[in-house]
């Protein structure tokens, strides 16, 4: 991969093509058992809300982020619209390489923005706490922490965490 890769580079789109659902599962699957060692019900999970999102999608309420680079997606996230004028943030991923360059940044202030625009009164988000970078990225979009729970879902003892955040 390029060493020289800039914010630029990057093209952010926000309508799902074919293909781009499998891309996603793989991602994680992929990116997560070499990083943090999940099983492959993490990669199931994830198809399984990917397709819940694809079934329920409403374009009015929701929203999709899709970073490529020269034709490949390197980054992806979703605002998915739930009960009580909620909205859920999901699958929030980077490739390595694409890291530490803003696109992250960019990825979150979009989804930030919609929220707002859309006339969202709260977000909340899942993650576990194994995922450092991730939970200083959403406390710098203004999520906090308001819950944990002890799981194996993911093939290993974990922590799931959900953050919130309240317009």
């Amino acid at each position: 991969m390029e060493s020289n890769i800039k914010l630029e580079d990057i093209i952010i789109r926000t309508e799902l093509q074919p293909g781009d659902i499998g891309c996603v599962v793989y991602m994680h699957g992929h990116l997560y058992k070499k990083e943090y060692g999940y099983g492959i019900s993490f990669e199931a999970y994830v198809a399984m809300g990917l397709y819940e999102f694809y079934k329920s999608y409403d374009a009015e309420k929701d929203g999709v982020w899709i970073a490529e680079h020269n034709g490949q997606i390197v980054g992806f996230l979703l605002l998915m619209h739930r009960e009580n004028n909620e909205a859920q943030l999901r699958y929030f991923i980077l490739k390595p390489a694409y890291r530490g360059i803003g696109v992250g940044k960019k990825l979150a202030a979009l989804f930030i923005e919609h929220l707002k625009q859309k006339g969202y009164q709260s977000s909340f988000l899942w993650t576990t706490n194994e995922l450092f970078t991730a939970a200083h990225i959403y406390k710098k979009m203004g999520y906090t922490l308001t819950e944990e729970v002890e799981s194996t879902a993911f093939g290993k003892p974990l922590k799931e965490q959900r953050y919130d955040l309240v317009l």
